[in-house]
């Protein structure tokens, strides 16, 4: 039943410790130890993590690969993909390694199932992963409320949910979605959000929900600082190159950059990421606008070095009402000015803070850029960005979530 590849591991940066706040009282020293010494405990006797989402390990590197990578340097992680369809008989999984410890896992099914069937398959092959791998004690932790359909038989240790996004709001999302969050809060011991927008939505439909803005991987992004080799594809491109890497989806505003760059044919405008859920001859064709395809994480500090400005021309629309971008952060940690459209965790903290412009029309859009393009040399904003980026790291996030975890599972061993 099970088809076993390895793969190279993504390599993963040290960060800092969770707490970097002191106190000179006793007590408060005593207790932060004792919250330490049962993280640790919790570490040690970890169970199987057995994550269940609906994006592909491979497609681009982001918060669960953050996270789940930290777990599995403690105990083993399998990470369950949505199921590929093929023309054969029989229904498979696909187990492969990504790093030690660490599994990805695809069901394939075969074609012309129907909704139930489907659900059906992918309920027997997560049992038998259970089984075969000698899953007994483990914890569910969710990204999609859809893979409750085939995973609510389960008595997992705890159930995790964590919500990086809503993705009721997205195009074509499942009807049944809504319904199903609303279970899975039922079952869930924590709800991690990872925006402040998020957040004050799910707060009030869980009693344990939890604010973990997505982080950053600081010295990795760091290292557009460095004389890094201008990538090939890009390297042919004129300057003065302002860019964006991410997924390029329903969530951009396709008429914002294009209106962009017809006013300003002097800047090349680059974009980084694969096109998903739009079609690709709706993207705006100009000669200033470079498509270069996805790249993978490593690559990325190379491209960035190259940018004068980093943009995030997101559409206001449902499907960015509660997006809290990842890239502000990594663009910054970069030293590469950001321009951005008025996303809500993007305007607060960022654009109070006056680390990112914020723009709405193209003439503020072609603004901000030339306003970020003198603001690249000026020391005092790159004093505030580090000032800003200083406590954050995604060892920080991870070893918070992971506080809460041993305190839940006290909570019901107790």
């Amino acid at each position: 039943m099970f088809k076993t590849n390895t793969t190279n591991p993504v390599p993963v940066n040290p960060g800092e410790n969770w707490t970097d706040t002191e106190t000179n009282a006793p007590a408060e020293k005593r207790k932060a130890s004792s919250i330490t010494t049962e993280t640790e405990s919790f570490l040690k006797n970890l169970p199987d993590v057995v994550c269940l989402s609906h994006l592909r390990w491979d497609f681009v590197y982001q918060r669960p690969q953050h996270l789940l990578s930290r777990f599995a340097k403690y105990g083993r992680v399998y990470f369950v993909e949505e199921p590929i369809f093929d023309d054969s008989h029989a229904s498979r999984l696909n187990v492969s390694a990504r790093e030690e410890n660490l599994y990805v896992v695809v069901p394939n099914l075969p074609h012309r199932l129907t909704a139930e069937q489907i659900e059906e398959e992918q309920r027997t092959l997560l049992n038998s992963l259970l089984k075969e791998q000698l899953l007994e004690r483990f914890i569910l932790w969710y990204y999609t409320p859809m893979a409750l359909g085939f995973s609510s038989h389960l008595s997992p240790a705890l159930t995790i949910y964590d919500c990086m996004d809503e993705l009721s709001a997205f195009k074509f999302s499942p009807p049944l979605l809504k319904e199903l969050e609303q279970e899975l809060f039922k079952r869930a011991d924590l709800v991690f959000t990872g925006g402040q927008s998020l957040y004050d939505s799910k707060k009030k439909q869980h009693m344990q929900t939890h604010l973990f803005p997505s982080s950053i991987d600081k010295a990795h992004f760091a290292k557009a600082k460095e004389q890094l080799e201008q990538p090939a594809d890009q390297a042919a491109i004129p300057a003065p190159r302002i860019g964006f890497f991410g997924v390029i989806d329903e969530r951009m505003d396709l008429q914002l950059i294009a209106a962009v760059a017809d006013k300003r044919p002097d800047w090349q405008i680059v974009m980084l990421g694969p096109v998903v859920k739009i079609d690709p001859a709706d993207l705006p064709k100009r000669e200033n606008i470079q498509y270069l395809g996805g790249k993978s994480y490593q690559e990325l500090p190379a491209y960035i070095r190259g940018w004068e400005v980093a943009l995030m021309p997101f559409a206001l629309n449902e499907s960015t009402e509660f997006i809290s971008p990842t890239k502000t952060p990594e663009y910054l940690a970069a030293g590469k000015p950001v321009v951005s459209t008025p996303v809500r965790d993007v305007v607060k903290p960022y654009g109070e803070a006056k680390l990112v412009h914020i723009a709405c029309t193209p003439e503020e859009f072609v603004s901000g850029v030339e306003a970020a393009m003198a603001q690249a040399s000026d020391p005092a904003w790159h004093c505030d960005v580090n000032a800003f980026l200083a406590g954050r790291s995604w060892d920080n996030t991870w070893r918070g979530m992971v506080q809460l975890m041993s305190q839940a599972l006290q909570h019901q061993t107790a």
